[in-house]
């Protein structure tokens, strides 16, 4: 889908929404990006090819939309125990472009980002330092407006959570519900308030709520955050 535009030397060209995450991608240093993709969805093989960005692109084909965590798991034969990984969702834009670089060295972090309807997301819970007590998936009575809308784990920590996913039956469609499991067996994860803008481009509302986001930050120029916190300072994230 196209949202926005690129320039490429002179020319301005249309842009795929997912060229969004994967500038955040590789702007925090990400080398390599996998791309989870249904068996039909062999444009975006075309439209990537094996780079994307300054990383290396390659694919993993989900057979059928069975939700966040089925898809996440598939790459999991790729991931090394001291890699870190980024999580992010391609239909989606967010602002700062440099997000990802925000987290920490926190074995398990979420980028958090405000949002005026939080019951349509994933709302996360956190105590005055910032450690995740709870995330709430898609709940009406949200109990915060931040909601992540990407994560970075230690590969060690990702097939911890794929383990628990299996143990579970593999039940959990959803990373947020997976995650509460991960926090009530002991686990920890940190919330970072580090984002100013998130649109999900899914819908036709987002699509055009995404546009006037883009029109706004290019006359505008970015936004301040209101509240980060005290472990979200600026680093390069190692791939």
């Amino acid at each position: 889908m196209p949202v926005g535009s690129r320039v490429d030397g002179e020319v301005e060209r249309p842009r795929a929404v997912s060229e969004y995450l994967v500038e955040r991608m590789t702007l925090a240093g990400c080398d390599k990006i996998c791309f989870v993709i249904g068996p039909h969805k062999s444009d975006i093989v075309e439209y990537y090819g094996a780079r994307a960005g300054a990383a290396d692109a390659f694919y993993v084909v989900q057979p059928s939309a069975a939700g966040l965590c089925d898809a996440l798991f598939r790459a999991a034969p790729f991931v090394g125990d001291d890699e870190d990984v980024v999580i992010g969702l391609p239909d989606t834009v967010w602002f700062p472009e440099d997000g990802l670089a925000r987290l920490g060295d926190d074995p398990l972090s979420f980028l958090l980002f405000p949002v005026a309807r939080p019951e349509l997301f994933d709302a996360v819970l956190t105590d005055e330092d910032g450690a995740v007590r709870e995330i709430q998936v898609k709940q009406a009575d949200a109990g915060s407006h931040w909601i992540w809308g990407a994560a970075k784990a230690r590969g060690r920590v990702f097939r911890t959570l794929h383990a628990l996913w299996c143990s579970r039956q593999r039940v959990d469609p959803y990373l947020g519900t997976l995650v509460n499991a991960y926090l009530a067996a002991g686990g920890r994860a940190r919330g970072v308030r580090g984002g100013e803008a998130y649109v999900d481009v899914g819908t036709l509302h987002g699509y055009r709520e995404a546009i006037e986001l883009l029109a706004r930050r290019a006359h505008e120029g970015p936004a301040t955050v209101a509240t980060v916190e005290p472990h979200g300072r600026l680093r390069a994230v190692q791939p």
